[in-house]
């Protein structure tokens, strides 16, 4: 009986081609937007989460924003910092924009940041060729930098640039290094990035101040108790005014990010849903007409002895089919867009399994839920009254 009533199910769909078509297409909108949104969301994190992972835990991030009395942090700052327990390193930032020249090509307001030696000691991936930049650096103020990914492909194309000179801000510069490619939609891509030493760059920028400092730990268990001795050491040199200063734990920082992007994935993947309820209430209207048109055909099957639950499940095999075929198509439909979005915006296309499933799987229970009340209401008919309307 079961395999009749499945024949009987898909002849019925398929006799139906437009308006099985029509409610088939909602089922697909609604499979295709969560499959493609899940999967677009997924390789975005995936690649911030991977961005934001490099930093390391092992760092605590102090930014300042300034006071009347103390615009940013000194070398004696920076210094002092050094000096505290668990303590391995600080690497000074002093970012800016300027413009750069090489060989007749100009590009103009082009981030320029300062480091020092203890930025390429603990991110040695960093640099793709030639050195990072050392103490004698710092210490000399040299004219040398590292040049990112795209400024060495326009402005020395075909070329090694390391050892070729690059005017930055009108000063000419030795190009010791050239920086790893990193990822076009990160925040923190360095493509377009020169970085020289910060005691160069504060020259370069006619800056007294730094505006930022990375501070390494020994050990990351101590994570929170150096936290605090950083506070309470920038807090000290800001005179109290807490204000002009934020220190930031990278793990605390990841885990925040963490619970925003699962937020953010159940949100989206909530309104998506909104789309296949609806393409289940368009099921449920196709099978209440199907039943009120096939009036005739039931109350004939029940007097030849058909039982009702052999009625019901007849109307909501054919549910189970729209659904079921509208799941499959927007799975494809889905995963072709998540692939062409996800190719434009240049981030990472990850297609979790787990995600088809649950797409198929969603539009296969919408076909239950909402065939159920319309293969109920058939299955419930008399056959005497269906019979009258013949």
């Amino acid at each position: 009986m079961l395999k009749e009533n499945l024949k009987m199910s898909w002849m019925n769909v398929f006799h139906n081609k437009m308006r099985s078509a029509l409610t088939i297409l909602g089922i697909v909108i609604g499979v295709g937007s969560i499959i493609a949104l899940i999967t677009i969301v997924k390789g975005v994190t995936s690649d911030m989460t991977g961005d934001f992972a490099s930093f390391k835990a092992d760092r605590i991030i102090v930014t300042t924003i300034g006071t009347p009395l103390k615009t940013g942090l000194l070398h004696q700052d920076i210094q002092r910092l050094s000096e505290l327990d668990n303590v391995a390193g600080v690497s000074p930032t002093v970012p800016g924009f300027t413009s750069i020249a090489a060989e007749g090509d100009v590009k103009k307001e082009v981030s320029v940041i300062g480091r020092n030696d203890v930025y390429f000691t603990k991110n040695e991936d960093v640099i793709e060729h030639g050195r990072g930049i050392n103490p004698l650096d710092i210490k000399s103020e040299n004219k040398v930098g590292l040049i990112g990914s795209t400024i060495a492909q326009e402005m020395y194309y075909g070329e090694n640039p390391i050892g070729k000179k690059l005017l930055v801000g009108g000063m000419s510069f030795t190009i010791i290094g050239t920086l790893q490619q990193s990822h076009a939609f990160s925040s923190s891509s360095i493509n377009e990035t020169v970085i020289v030493p910060y005691t160069t760059a504060m020259q370069l920028l006619g800056t007294s101040y730094i505006t930022a400092a990375d501070v390494y730990m020994k050990d990351s268990k101590e994570a929170e108790k150096t936290t605090l001795a950083i506070e309470a050491a920038v807090n000290e040199e800001f005179k109290d005014q807490q204000e002009g200063f934020v220190v930031r734990n990278t793990q605390d920082m990841l885990s925040t990010i963490n619970r925003m992007i699962s937020t953010l994935s159940l949100m989206l993947g909530g309104i998506a849903s909104i789309s296949l309820i609806v393409g289940g209430i368009g099921i449920m209207n196709m099978m209440l007409v199907s039943v009120t048109e096939r009036t005739a055909e039931i109350g004939l099957r029940k007097a030849l002895g058909a039982e009702p639950k052999r009625i019901q499940q007849q109307f909501l095999l054919e549910a189970v089919f729209l659904s079921l075929i509208g799941g499959i198509i927007g799975v494809v439909t889905g995963v072709l867009a998540a692939f062409a979005i996800c190719s434009i915006m240049a981030t990472s296309f990850l297609l979790s399994p787990s995600t088809v499933l649950l797409a198929l799987g969603f539009s296969t229970g919408i076909g239950i839920i909402f065939g159920y009340a319309p293969a109920r209401k058939a299955s419930k008919l008399n056959p005497i009254d269906a019979l009258r309307s013949v």
